[in-house]
């Protein structure tokens, strides 16, 4: 609130600029959410390809501009991720692109057998994507296409999932379990 460095922010003893930095390597985030443990995930948008989803944890490198699971848009190669590479690897990468543009950890009652998981609004994916959290793991649940660009993802107060459109006249949708008896 104050403005000061998080606490227990890896390079806070070096002061100036860097004492501000909790990790790096990072690559056009557009999402950002906090699990019930407190961990950090992050949605980003790769180039041409390589989309990711990461645990931020502090001090950490997570390889942009140096390693990627996609390819500039003029066609040159970025190394992959690999092992032993110095960088974090992505939770879970996509490609082709999906283009994330908003991320939630879902902590609702409407569906309970995806309390703790991420929900991911695809733009070129023009999907609603579903990664299953489980402490710091993640694996690729569900996509649902929506034939859309998908900007938004909410959670609504009752529990029910908001989705908002990114087109012209781009509607807000509401994701919400069946009614008993139907």
């Amino acid at each position: 609130p104050d403005g000061s460095p998080a606490a227990g922010n890896p390079w806070a003893d070096r002061g100036g600029v860097t004492a501000e930095v909790w990790s790096l390597g990072h690559r056009n985030p557009l999402g950002l959410a906090f699990d019930a443990a407190g961990n950090l995930w992050s949605t980003e948008m790769g180039p041409q390809g390589g989309d990711e989803l990461n645990l931020v944890e502090a001090g950490s490198n997570y390889g942009w501009p140096l390693a990627s699971n996609g390819s500039h848009y003029g066609g040159a190669d970025i190394p992959d991720h690999r092992d032993g590479d110095g960088f974090a690897p992505p939770a879970v990468f996509w490609n082709p692109s999906i283009s994330p543009g908003s991320l939630i950890i879902y902590t609702g009652d409407a569906f309970p057998q995806w309390q703790g998981d991420a929900f991911i609004g695809a733009l070129s994916g023009e999907a609603l994507v579903r990664v299953d959290l489980s402490g710091t793991t993640a694996a690729e649940g569900d996509t649902w296409p929506m034939g859309q660009r998908i900007r938004e993802v909410e959670q609504a107060p009752d529990g029910s999932i908001w989705l908002l459109e990114d087109t012209p006249g781009g509607r807000l949708l509401r994701l919400a379990p069946p009614a008993q008896g139907r």
